[in-house]
């Protein structure tokens, strides 16, 4: 009890001293920042820094992201709660469990086997019913599923994938590093030209630089 009620305060001073302190005021998003467990998805070793403003190291050479780019990038979709949410690589679920919280549905791809397994026994246990995880090559997206109110990037490719602005819905929002050495978060929008209802128009914006892990597989 005691552990759950320090974990807490942590939580509130996080979100007040690296999210609102930089910017984010969204409610929403602050609710469910102070709500989500994030030293539930960090290795044992890293539980008493869980909520310090940085990446941690999870398994297979991957991270999880800090938590205010967990919150900018969560704050960026303007999630309502009957959005459908494509989110490519679901690492530990800690970013899966942000979106779950506000969305109607996530669908999550991993690429790592180990990876996707782990964080769907993870989600299952902590009830997050509104998952839906695959493991598979994050550039295709998840098609079955598409469009997309809302598609969130994980990890960091050279270019956009083609396949996941195809997947998104018009009008829907997606969050993506891009790049390889040098990393910026875009924000991409897809909507319709005026007067020509018949062709999307995509606009990308730059948000911050960003150092994200590559994103690993390709199309064949």
């Amino acid at each position: 009890m005691l552990f759950a009620k320090n974990h807490s305060t942590l939580r509130r001073k996080m979100v007040q001293n690296q999210i609102e302190a930089r910017g984010i005021h969204a409610p929403q998003v602050l609710a469910v920042m102070r709500k989500v467990e994030r030293h539930l998805f960090v290795k044992p070793q890293y539980r008493n820094v869980a909520y310090k403003d940085g990446a941690l190291p999870i398994d297979c050479d991957q991270t999880i992201s800090q938590p205010y780019i967990v919150a900018l990038m969560t704050d960026l979709l303007e999630l309502t709660p009957t959005s459908k949410v494509l989110e490519v690589g679901t690492g530990c679920g800690y970013q899966t469990a942000v979106l779950a919280e506000l969305a109607k549905e996530v669908y999550s791809v991993e690429i790592i086997s180990r990876l996707a397994k782990s964080a769907k026994t993870r989600l299952d246990g902590l009830n997050y019913h509104n998952v839906h995880l695959k493991k598979g090559n994050g550039h295709y997206g998840w098609q079955e599923y598409a469009p997309y109110d809302a598609v969130l990037v994980a990890a960091a490719p050279k270019d956009v994938p083609k396949r996941l602005i195809e997947q998104l819905a018009i009008g829907g929002r997606m969050v993506i590093p891009v790049g390889d050495s040098e990393q910026n978060l875009l924000l991409i929008r897809k909507g319709f030209q005026t007067g020509n209802s018949a062709t999307p128009v995509i606009e990308t914006s730059e948000v911050t630089p960003v150092s994200f892990v590559p994103m690993t597989g390709a199309l064949r």
